[in-house]
């Protein structure tokens, strides 16, 4: 059970049974009466925002959140399979639920999937992914009308910016919170 005065970014609590995260946090403390805490926490399941402010005395529970080390075996339509690394069972998680992390995941990869009543809600990918560049066009030298960045294709289908002396057949890293090219890896 947490309190109020627990409340911080970052912390996990359950409210009306649903697991929340808070993403913003203000504590204020009038002139007389209880302090305030006012939060801003995003659903982990739906992803809503909820923004409320509590009194001291306000009480949470603790999500029965589990995280659990997974391995990424393939894609069937929009139907993504894992493999629980502990006691093989597979899982089943649909595109809708990764959201943008289909764009870096390729098979055998490892990562920690989280779990609300043994459902997965969320699944944290490495901070950073090597992939191979399957379609880059040529730069044309001294082609000054654009910006010194070219699109290419790696070999999930995700298509980035990268600098043009970047080719096909490159194995790039790429940061997974942002989307963006990081640097080009040496085998």
């Amino acid at each position: 059970m947490y309190t109020a005065a627990d409340l911080r970014k970052g912390l996990k609590v359950q409210i009306d049974g649903v697991p929340y995260i808070v993403t913003d946090f203000d504590f204020s403390k009038p002139g007389k009466g209880q302090a305030l805490y006012r939060c801003k926490m995003r659903s982990m399941i739906t992803g809503n925002q909820l923004v409320q402010t509590y009194r001291s005395n306000d009480k949470f529970d603790k999500p029965d959140l589990e995280e659990r080390k997974m391995q990424y075996l393939y894609c069937q339509g929009e139907e993504y399979h894992f493999m629980d690394t502990g006691n093989y069972e597979q899982l089943v998680i649909d595109k809708e639920h990764l959201g943008d992390n289909v764009n870096y995941m390729i098979d055998n990869m490892d990562m920690e999937v989280l779990f609300f009543q043994d459902k997965p809600i969320d699944v944290s990918m490495p901070m950073f992914v090597n992939l191979m560049v399957t379609k880059a066009d040529p730069w044309a030298k001294g082609d000054t009308s654009g910006s010194d960045s070219k699109p290419v294709t790696v070999e999930t289908g995700y298509v980035l910016q990268v600098p043009p002396f970047v080719e096909e057949g490159d194995k790039i890293q790429i940061d997974t919170r942002t989307g963006a090219y990081v640097t080009r890896v040496k085998e």
